[in-house]
């Protein structure tokens, strides 16, 4: 299952994770959002050894959403070593999101 990532938890769990951290930012109103939960549940199933996946909802965390300018959702962050290293804006099919993860694990 995917962790709920918050404005308070956000620096241990994405920030100073040791593995790469595929972050979905989200809303409930989002149409486009909905159809990549699932995706985004699959993948920390697929991934739950070697990465981090989470969620941020971003009605309840503003102060993340802005720090990474999050003005389009669902916006997929992947972190590493505490740093952006891709991103995907909108809903995609769950291979491209698993390919980006994949590169981060090489």
């Amino acid at each position: 299952m995917a962790l709920e990532i918050t404005d308070a938890n956000f620096d241990e769990l994405v920030l100073k994770a040791d593995k790469p951290v595929l972050v979905d930012f989200w809303a409930e109103w989002c149409g486009p959002c909905r159809m990549v939960g699932p995706v985004v549940e699959e993948l920390a199933k697929d991934f739950e050894t070697t990465a981090v996946v989470g969620k941020v909802n971003v009605d309840h965390n503003p102060e993340i959403s802005v720090k990474f300018g999050i003005r389009n959702i669902p916006a997929l962050l992947i972190f590493k070593n505490g740093e952006i290293v891709d991103k995907q804006i909108g809903a995609v099919p769950k291979s491209v999101l698993a390919e980006k993860l994949n590169k981060q694990l090489a």
